[in-house]
């Protein structure tokens, strides 16, 4: 699986030594069959407790090791004595940002190289339904009308990519495959061999942005993050422009971005993250001409429980020989 050994760097501080394993795994999950079969079959003789009551939670997290959950409530962190492993079965941990000082002593690893190959998918295929405005023809089709259409081939179009981790990276290669300008922003130095043409720092956020034809928003929730797009960041878009989130929905200012779409600041949206979720009946953005709403689904590969297997089987191997574990997440960061 891509990206499966790429994620940490080899440091002396995410080594656990395996004298402190008690043997007691506690998966928390609505779904936890899949993930409790595999983890038996994978090692017989630790034993795992699953459920997916806050109650459960409490009780059984008080003498757990390693805990194999997504979004769980942190306020059952304060029951938790051995925890040393949380294995998050999602990307995103921005959950755990706030009680980072009662994980001081708790490695956690996410899902980071499982989801990209969908999110691709998912951006590309937004991006063609933007392009050729396929909700306007799906429209049509249903009122049976016969028009004709002329539009530019997406190789004549920019894409500008915020975050560029693997799943930015797996999108940069999927855009320029299809002959796009791709350009990016990241935190971090340009990588070699990486498919972009040219690169934006933070304070060229605007011309970077007055560039593109879509945006792509694929960053994690962080302090830093909060209302990346805002009143300021649409207005420098193109009118002719498309912004695509398949971030968090905290990176975007909701209300200013419905006002730039219904005054015809940008040209519109593909939109699978939300401010809140599940997104409110009443909120405009479900009927909106030019928007498409999902329902955070863009990073949800159909063999979701083997990948995220796959990931937590080799940590469980390396935390119980005492090496090294992929994925970890750098909680001061938030990612």
């Amino acid at each position: 699986m891509k990206d499966l050994n790429s994620a940490v760097e080899n440091r002396a501080e995410h080594r656990l030594h395996p004298r402190y394993f008690s043997g007691k795994i506690l998966v928390y999950h609505p779904e936890p069959e899949a993930y409790v079969a595999g983890i038996r079959r994978a090692f017989p003789d630790l034993e795992v407790f699953f459920g997916s009551d806050p109650d459960f939670l409490r009780k059984h997290i008080r003498d757990t090791e390693i805990m194999l959950a997504p979004r769980f409530p942190v306020e059952a962190l304060q029951y938790a004595q051995r925890l040393r492993w949380i294995q998050s079965t999602n990307s995103g941990v921005d959950f755990l940002v706030p009680v980072r000082e009662r994980l001081k002593d708790t490695l956690v690893t996410n899902a980071r190289g499982v989801h990209g190959e969908v999110m691709a998918d998912y951006v590309l295929g937004t991006m063609t339904m933007l392009h050729w405005d396929f909700p306007n023809l799906l429209r049509q089709q249903a009122a049976q009308q016969w028009k004709s259409k002329f539009v530019d081939p997406l190789s004549d179009k920019t894409i500008g990519i915020v975050g560029l981790g693997a799943i930015g990276a797996e999108i940069a290669s999927r855009a320029k495959s299809a002959g796009m300008t791709v350009l990016g922003m990241r935190r971090g130095s340009a990588r070699l061999g990486e498919p972009v043409d040219q690169y934006y720092t933070r304070e060229e956020f605007d011309e970077f942005l007055s560039q593109s034809d879509f945006v792509v928003l694929v960053v994690p929730a962080t302090n830093e993050t909060y209302k990346l797009i805002g009143a300021k960041e649409l207005s420098a878009m193109k009118r002719s422009g498309y912004l695509i989130n398949i971030s968090r929905g905290s990176v975007v200012d909701e209300l200013a971005l419905i006002r730039a779409i219904e005054d015809g600041q940008i040209a519109g949206a593909a939109l699978d993250v939300f401010e809140v979720e599940p997104l409110p009946p009443a909120n405009p953005l479900w009927t909106m001409p030019n928007v498409i709403v999902t329902s955070h689904i863009a990073g949800n590969p159909t063999d979701y429980p083997r990948r995220i297997l796959e990931i937590f089987v080799e940590n469980a191997r390396r935390y119980l020989i005492g090496e090294d574990l992929i994925n970890v997440v750098n909680l001061a960061r938030g990612y």
